[in-house]
């Protein structure tokens, strides 16, 4: 005769094995979540700046972020104003036929203020950052970025405050809060990594755009890659370093890269590469130290500095092997037609 044993498990047991359950999945579940961040994280990104007062729509096959500039801190510091809204709302219908395509309003520019007014209460912060979510939420957005030049500095006309950048913190975290961690929080900086505490903000944004071009004017360089005796005070190499040193991570770092150069003696301060590609009576001339182009009259005198197609290759075969996270330019309109600049920028992203 056998005995049959009927075990029945505990209360105790059941609880633990349903715990043990419940956390196997979380576990699984959090393991997707990682991957997914990874895989985003290893995702190089191509961002161009399009502006509110030129006509040309970009082709999202060349970029996979477009920001729009502008928008501004409004006159009473506790929302978002856009210069020309229906613009942004064309070029939003861009993610009919590119979904994956990632567009931000960027907030500032050069002699864009109010931002040290807006950012110096608890108030004021708020209000602003509930409109940028406002802003995201009517435009159908991906996101803000913010390009104050600069917290604590009052060169571009605006006004200013020794407490700009630690209300630059406050302000990008209460961004953050209230956008939340689906949308993107970026910002331009600076090339010499001045006038924001990197550290405190690295934690609530995605990434940064470096400004690493008018860095000088002819007879220097305004976007050189490597130091050369034309540079005036900063490489775009340097830079970088600059942003690491200063507590962001390399994988969190974009070149800039200008679509546009500067001149003198006869040539426009501020010329589209499809304007120099046009000029004559003029020698081009490269720098090999630098790794950028330029041109020469006949004095043997640097008065143009630019980009080209061969340096933006140059600058997209530095940024990844420093496993940065991808390239920025200022602005799309800039290129000529059929797309030299943008093209390279692809390219070399791709390669």
């Amino acid at each position: 005769m056998k005995i049959k044993y009927h075990y029945k498990p505990s209360k105790l047991i059941k609880s633990l094995l349903l715990l043990l359950l419940i956390a196997t999945v979380a576990f699984i579940q959090g393991c997707t979540v990682l991957s997914k961040q990874k895989t985003q994280t290893a995702q190089k990104v191509i961002v161009a700046y399009v502006t509110s007062w030129t006509t040309v729509i970009p082709d999202p096959k060349h970029i996979t972020h477009l920001n729009y500039a502008f928008g501004h801190v409004n006159d009473t510091f506790n929302g978002v104003r856009i210069n020309n809204p229906d613009r942004l709302r064309k070029l939003t219908e861009l993610k009919n036929n590119a979904p994956d395509l990632k567009i931000l309003i960027s907030i500032g520019g050069w002699g864009s203020g109010k931002f040290s007014e807006m950012a110096a209460s608890d108030t004021g912060r708020t209000k602003f950052a509930e409109d940028c979510q406002r802003v995201i939420k009517e435009y159908n957005l991906d996101g803000i970025d913010i390009d104050w030049e600069y917290p604590t500095n009052k060169s571009a006309g605006i006004s200013s405050s020794p407490d700009d950048t630690k209300n630059y913190t406050l302000m990008m975290k209460a961004i953050r809060n209230k956008i939340g961690t689906q949308k993107l929080l970026t910002l331009a900086s600076s090339p010499d990594a001045h006038y924001i505490d990197f550290k405190s903000i690295q934690p609530v944004i995605d990434f940064v755009n470096i400004m690493t071009y008018d860095m000088g004017n002819p007879p220097h360089h305004h976007a050189g890659l490597f130091r050369s005796k034309n540079t005036k005070w900063i490489s775009a190499d340097e830079a970088v370093t600059a942003h690491v040193n200063a507590g962001i991570p390399i994988n969190q770092l974009v070149l800039g890269i200008p679509f546009y150069g500067h001149g003198k003696n006869g040539i426009a301060g501020y010329i589209d590469y499809k304007e120099v590609v046009k000029l004559t009576g003029f020698k081009t001339q490269w720098d090999a130290d630098a790794k950028v182009p330029y041109l020469e009259n006949e004095k043997g005198e640097l008065v143009c500095t630019y980009e080209n197609p061969e340096s933006i290759q140059i600058k997209c075969e530095y940024l990844l092997k420093r496993g940065m996270l991808g390239a920025m330019y200022w602005d799309y309109a800039g290129d000529t037609e059929d797309g030299a600049l943008r093209k390279a920028v692809y390219t070399g992203m791709n390669k």
